[in-house]
């Protein structure tokens, strides 16, 4: 079973690495849907989807460093990522992203560097949005000060959007492909639940989807592809967790260090046997004697 899930990551990822997100909301054949998610998040109501241009930033122009969805539309540059785990670190990757933007966008229009007038430059609007496992808030606000412990000279503020089934109503139904989405993706996990293989919760979600659902067509025409950008996805987030039980894990050890280190030092000041303190912090006699140097006693 291991070695056939390796094999399917080595065939999967190669060729889809991008989420399914970023499929259906930063494809230029989708303008409509993407234009009907930013007049959800922004209260607005465009109407002509050739009033976006997209600038996705192309990994084959800057390596390892490759955002979800971005474009201009009127005097506004939108950054927009998709996050299936919370990652409180998106203003700095924002940060990162929007220089290359910025920099793309000066060498390719009339924006005069070292003019003596004041240049307009689109106004950044940084959204992610978030459908991980863990319970978060509906709405919050992401700022790189929050980094630094205080307001720097430079910020970068984040609104991560909450987009679960069931979450941001309004959102939901003032934007029906990111609501068909949700339901995608929340059916995808409930079939993963009870089937237990996630290719088949995939084929599953996208067979019961409605037929009035207005990506549907889309995704299966797209099946194959879909498929393989969900198992990657799926491939990345247990990756990413069996990250985070390992520092988990290493956090635990390093408290239960910290914790028998002071229990040795205290016991050490009230002059206890060094076969007490061995018995008591669970240290060697070598960790033992070298705490006693570095606090300046002796070992009885």
């Amino acid at each position: 079973m291991k070695n056939s899930r390796i094999k399917q990551r080595k065939r999967v990822n190669p060729k889809y690495k991008d989420r399914v997100f970023k499929f259906i909301f930063g494809n230029p054949a989708n303008k409509e849907w993407t234009l009907s998610l930013y007049n959800s998040v922004n209260g607005s109501n465009h109407s002509n989807p050739d009033d976006i241009r997209f600038n996705t930033i192309d990994d084959a122009v800057y390596m390892e460093m490759k955002n979800d969805v971005s474009f201009i539309i009127l005097d506004e540059m939108n950054l927009w990522e998709h996050q299936s785990s919370f990652n409180p670190n998106m203003p700095m990757r924002f940060l990162s992203y929007g220089s290359r933007l910025y920099d793309n966008y000066i060498a390719t229009s009339e924006y005069s560097r070292f003019s003596s007038r004041l240049q307009s430059l689109p106004k950044p609007n940084c959204i992610c949005f978030y459908n991980g496992t863990a319970e978060q808030p509906e709405r919050q606000v992401l700022k790189l000060s929050d980094a630094f412990g205080g307001e720097g000279d430079i910020e970068v503020r984040v609104t991560m959007l909450n987009i679960n089934y069931g979450k941001n109503k309004d959102l939901m139904d003032t934007c029906r492909p990111l609501g068909e989405y949700a339901w995608l993706v929340d059916r995808v996990r409930h079939h993963q639940h009870v089937l237990r293989n996630f290719e088949a919760a995939v084929d599953a979600a996208i067979d019961e989807m409605p037929e009035d659902f207005v990506i549907r067509a889309f995704l299966l025409a797209n099946r194959a592809g879909v498929k393989a950008m969900f198992l990657t996805e799926y491939d990345k987030e247990r990756e990413f967790e069996l990250l985070r039980r390992e520092e988990r894990r290493e956090a635990s050890r390093e408290t239960e260090c910290y914790v028998r280190e002071e229990v040795a030092k205290d016991m050490l000041k009230k002059n206890y046997p060094l076969d007490a303190i061995k018995d008591i912090s669970k240290l060697s006699e070598a960790a033992i004697r070298k705490l006693a140097k570095s606090i300046g006693v002796a070992v009885l």
